[in-house]
């Protein structure tokens, strides 16, 4: 199944990556063991991990980075 949305953020408290995968109504959130100052290919693989291990598929060019 393919994800409608993909969006990556840092949450600040916990110090980790976010996950925000949205597919219709349904928002799945999955943390990333990657450090805080990771460079941007490093952020995607692991939210590409994250997405397949959930089941699904997404765009790499439609994920959004927000740092």
């Amino acid at each position: 199944m393919r994800a409608d949305r993909v969006e990556v953020s840092l949450d600040a408290d916990k110090k980790k990556w976010v996950v925000r995968i949205q597919v219709g109504e349904e928002v799945i959130r999955r943390s990333c063991d990657v450090p805080k100052d990771a460079m941007e290919p490093t952020i995607r693989s692991a939210a590409q991990e994250a997405i397949q291990n959930e089941g699904y598929e997404a765009d790499a060019t439609q994920l959004t980075i927000r740092r």
